[in-house]
């Protein structure tokens, strides 16, 4: 939708933070104004299912499901503005309005070229609410309020401990998986809530839009534990499981560390008298 000449085009993007590092940096995308260059869309009366149409803008984020929260599968267009295209087949009419500059759409589009997933009709160079031409279909399962459950943050975290080639991903400050999350303990622990790639750092994690702190005992299942007090060597944060046994003197959780990389076992974070670890519940979960 809708790229109108002579308007500005912003980025719905993801913010480059680092993880282990003090409070979170904005980084503020630049926005790409229209070229008497950039392609049309084709008339709706030749467009069919599988059209293709052109992108606009740079570092587009390709989502897992139909919703703006879900994990990225990858970027497009990262090089330059208005020069990439997308094929659609179909299209999800999502019920919540994204707005990006002065264009809005409740729309997002199944694409399959040249990264598979569902971009906004709001990234795609036509004049349109919605993409002429191309069936409106149901959200598929695994999309909507799912994609803010217990249980899709624990199968998203499990995701990294084989996505390296049946082995887990490695562990990076620096790096980003070709998810596009930064390959660090925020990074992974963003994933898996589905919070926008390359993911918020520890201490943004915090952040009451995204969590709420409560006692180590209430702990359930994609909560998450974080040490955001120490120092940026210190700092860090995993994903609760489940607890080992009826005392709670260790719980299984989803970790990104050093030298392992992507790990899945038995912790006593915050568990010791004087720990700087503290139990978080984030707020998609509703409870």
């Amino acid at each position: 939708m809708s790229h109108r000449p002579g308007k500005l085009r912003r980025i719905l993007p993801a913010l480059a933070l680092t993880c282990m590092t003090a409070p979170a940096l904005t980084v503020a995308l630049p926005a790409h104004a229209a070229t008497a260059n950039t392609a049309a869309a084709p008339p709706a009366s030749v467009l069919r299912a599988d059209a293709s149409f052109p992108t606009w803008g740079t570092r587009w984020v390709v989502h897992a499901t139909p919703d703006v929260n879900s994990p990225s599968v990858g970027m497009i267009n990262q090089n330059s503005a208005g020069q990439d295209r997308i094929t659609a087949d179909y299209q999800v009419d999502t019920g919540r309005r994204v707005c990006e500059g002065s264009a809005c759409s409740t729309f997002m589009a199944h694409i399959t070229a040249p990264v598979t997933g569902f971009l906004t009709v709001v990234a795609v160079d036509i004049p349109e609410d919605r993409l002429p031409g191309v069936p409106v279909k149901d959200a598929p399962p695994g999309g909507g309020s799912e994609t803010g459950s217990r249980q899709r943050t624990l199968e998203r975290a499990a995701t990294w401990l084989t996505a390296n080639n049946g082995r887990p991903v490695p562990y990076s400050q620096s790096a980003y998986w070709r998810d596009g999350y930064r390959q660090d303990c925020s990074g992974y622990a963003s994933m898996a809530l589905g919070l926008p790639a390359p993911g918020t750092n520890t201490v943004g994690l915090t952040n009451r839009n995204i969590t709420r702190p409560l006692s180590m005992g209430e702990l359930q299942p994609g909560d998450l534990v974080i040490d955001a007090i120490g120092n940026s060597n210190t700092r860090h944060v995993v994903i609760f499981e489940r607890w080992t046994d009826a005392a709670h003197t260790s719980y299984l959780a989803y970790e990104q560390r050093g030298g392992p990389g992507t790990s899945h076992r038995a912790l006593t974070y915050g568990l010791n008298a004087g720990s700087e670890y503290r139990a978080y519940r984030p707020v998609q979960y509703g409870d």
